[in-house]
């Protein structure tokens, strides 16, 4: 049975894992190696039944574990083209790491097939991910992104669930100790998304047919699960759809807090 698991999700560093319990892929390796195996294994998975590294850019909280994980394990490392080259430079791979440049159209791996789409964040090529699992449902990994293009919109448009990042509540990080350039970036199209635009981004998936929403990569300075969650919910509310009749909500904490999604 297909399942999704956010291992990590936030400002420490960011790791999701996808697949049935033999066979699957990671999206980002943002977390030590240890910290990875100890979090796949305490839901019974094997590190060595992961087939890839899907990464989405080059941001060390995307890619902290990378070169360690993919050398140790001998894992395959998949990501745009931009991104490949920036890792290269960074040296965030060792020499003998198989890399694979993901193509427009997608690829198979896992058993699954993953196809990219572009993200606006100040980094290379950010990608994120639409996953089609065996049963044939989509899952979609939108974070990082400072606003939802239309790409974006079309790219999540049918997914069963969606991963989308509320990174901040705008008062919280406007009043916050963030030095004034870094709010701009933040705060700007190639920054993170707000919580407020990603509640009015989920409604519109609700409205299309999405049942299951992941609120990811949480600021630990400038938001609140608690506040992220509510601020979705009344949004929802607002348009008369209700929790657990016409959409399942959770929140993605920044540790592994056991959180899986069975398909």
């Amino acid at each position: 049975m297909p399942r999704l698991c956010p291992l990590f999700s936030g400002s420490d560093g960011n790791s999701y894992y996808i697949g049935s319990a033999d066979s699957g892929i990671l999206i980002d390796a943002g977390r030590s190696t240890r910290q990875i195996v100890n979090a796949l294994t305490e839901r019974g998975l094997d590190m060595k039944n992961v087939k890839a590294v899907f990464v989405t850019h080059e941001h060390i909280d995307h890619i902290k574990g990378l070169k360690v994980l993919a050398d140790k394990y001998h894992i395959p490392v998949c990501a745009s083209q931009g991104t490949m080259e920036e890792l290269i430079a960074k040296e965030a791979v060792r020499a003998g790491t198989v890399l694979i440049p993901v193509a427009k159209q997608g690829m198979e791996c896992a058993g699954m097939y993953i196809k990219p789409f572009g993200l606006s964040h100040d980094c290379r090529e950010g990608t994120g991910y639409v996953v089609a699992t065996s049963d044939g449902r989509k899952t979609a990994f939108v974070t990082d992104t400072g606003m939802v293009t239309e790409e974006i919109a079309n790219a999540v448009k049918g997914c069963d669930t969606a991963v989308i990042e509320s990174n901040h509540d705008i008062e919280m990080l406007q009043c916050g100790s963030y030095p004034y350039m870094l709010k701009r970036r933040i705060l700007s199209d190639r920054g993170h998304l707000s919580n407020e635009v990603c509640a009015e981004t989920v409604r519109e998936l609700v409205g299309t047919g999405t049942t299951r929403m992941i609120l990811a990569h949480l600021s630990r300075e400038n938001n609140l699960p608690r506040l992220a969650e509510e601020t979705t919910l009344s949004v929802l509310s607002r348009s008369g759809m209700k929790k657990n009749i016409d959409f399942q909500l959770y929140v993605a904490k920044a540790e592994d807090n056991g959180l899986t999604v069975l398909y």
